[in-house]
């Protein structure tokens, strides 16, 4: 968007989740946190996401949805909304990008790239998940 009274940063942070995940079954899971971050002159809104989930053989989900975590979220200037969610995999590593549809309060549509994020497991988690690397 170019208007200048609108400038939203996103930070997106994820964790793989040991107790959760089941390598041997190739069955991987992590949470990730997303901070979106008003730097704008302007209230703006969150409306739908649309997610690009890419595992490690290519396989790609087309997440899209309104809001997040069942939220449309208003975010006054200078404030910041963060939720946590989570995403499961068959392989030990993928990413994750997408972007948000937002509105101003003048009802102005707008999109804003979420920053592709790395979804990997460690190393030692399994044998199997290893093997996935070679």
């Amino acid at each position: 968007m170019t208007d200048k009274k609108v400038k939203i940063q996103v930070n997106a942070q994820s964790h793989y989740l040991v107790e959760q995940s089941k390598p041997d079954v190739y069955h991987f899971i992590w949470s990730y946190d997303i901070t979106i971050i008003n730097l704008g002159e302007v209230p703006v809104q969150l409306l739908n996401r649309h997610w690009k989930i890419t595992d490690l053989k290519g396989k790609v989900d087309d997440v899209r949805g309104p809001g997040v975590v069942g939220l449309q979220p208003l975010i006054n200037p200078g404030k910041q909304f963060t939720y946590s969610s989570f995403c499961q995999l068959a392989t030990p590593q993928g990413t994750m990008e997408g972007e948000f549809e937002m509105q101003t309060i003048d009802e102005v549509h707008f999109l804003i790239e979420i920053p592709k994020f790395l979804l990997t497991c460690p190393l030692s988690t399994s044998t199997e998940a290893r093997s996935w690397l070679h």
